[in-house]
């Protein structure tokens, strides 16, 4: 028997987006009797609410949560055994839960998605980044999948008390390292959503990164440490203590081996994440506009930790 399925979204102001989300998803090849749309809005004062309405969704409102809570309160309320978060500016492919379908009553997997894509239209800075977001393959196992596109077992969801709503970021991954107890993480390209919301300028990426990763240190707190969070969480510290103490040290004794080793070090996190992706990488001009980025991403992920969380 075909499982239900609750498409949990949360919003606020998304009455630009939330049509073209709530049209795609109107389109899925999926039986409408085992589908439930349900808006979690977070006091918006445009016509989010109106819109989903419209479109036959459920509507739940709180104007103090943080999206982590929005999306437990979704799941609180949803009657599908199957849960699949999205966000307000996705567009979700017509086979998106068909595709999906594929894991939901596979036992040794807790959580399945994919990293969402980026529109025909992505601008540079876009482009540039999906390379590092990109998996490697089709369909591969993976440490955390991006909320904006996961799916979960209801039960298994509410099992690990859902996300943890004292995070205001980095709450997907926080919350994939606790469902692993459950089962593998899967990664399948073919569960495709477009986020059209994904930073465009410069500006852009490094304001979402210094939003991002201030929740990134208070996770540790919820989960137990990881070995492979340690590159993003030694970031801040490399930048903003031990690389400044290099300099520090070059400038004093100004001599050339200092200059050589402070150059190295400078490059070296930047050479890490060239060399993870490089199979992805085709042309040059690709290496160049990444190896750009990634000085935008270290400096913002370093000043997101000295910026205070916001309650």
């Amino acid at each position: 028997m075909m499982k239900k399925v609750s498409i949990v979204i949360p919003a606020y102001n998304e009455e630009a987006c939330l049509p073209g989300c709530l049209r795609s998803i109107q389109e899925l090849v999926f039986p409408k009797d085992n589908l439930e749309v349900i808006l979690v809005d977070n006091g918006s004062d445009d016509r989010t609410r109106e819109i989903a309405e419209e479109y036959g969704a459920k509507v739940l409102r709180d104007d103090e949560k943080h999206v982590s809570g929005l999306r437990n309160l979704g799941v609180r309320n949803a009657t599908g055994e199957i849960i699949a978060f999205v966000d307000a500016d996705c567009l979700v492919s017509k086979t998106w839960l068909q595709n999906a379908a594929v894991y939901f009553d596979a036992e040794d997997v807790s959580a399945w998605g994919s990293p969402p894509t980026i529109p025909e239209e992505a601008t540079w800075v876009q482009k540039t980044w999906y390379l590092v977001r990109q998996k490697k393959t089709q369909i591969q196992e993976v440490d955390w999948l991006e909320s904006m596109n996961l799916f979960v077992r209801k039960d298994q969801f509410l099992a690990v008390s859902g996300f943890n709503e004292a995070l205001v970021t980095c709450e997907d991954v926080d919350f994939s390292y606790r469902i692993r107890q459950y089962g593998k993480i899967i990664s399948d390209a073919r569960i495709e959503v477009i986020h059209l919301g994904e930073a465009a300028t410069v500006r852009h990426f490094m304001s979402k990164e210094i939003w991002r990763g201030r929740s990134n240190l208070i996770g540790l707190f919820s989960h137990r440490f990881q070995w492979k969070e340690l590159p993003s969480l030694a970031i801040p510290l490399y930048f903003g203590v031990f690389f400044p103490g290099i300099c520090l040290a070059a400038l004093v004794l100004f001599d050339l081996k200092w200059l050589a080793l402070l150059f190295v070090l400078y490059l070296l996190p930047t050479l890490a994440v060239l060399y993870k992706v490089k199979e992805k990488i085709q042309k040059i001009g690709d290496a160049l506009r990444l190896l750009l980025l990634l000085q935008v991403y270290f400096f913002s992920r370093t000043v997101a930790v000295l910026k205070k969380n916001p309650s």
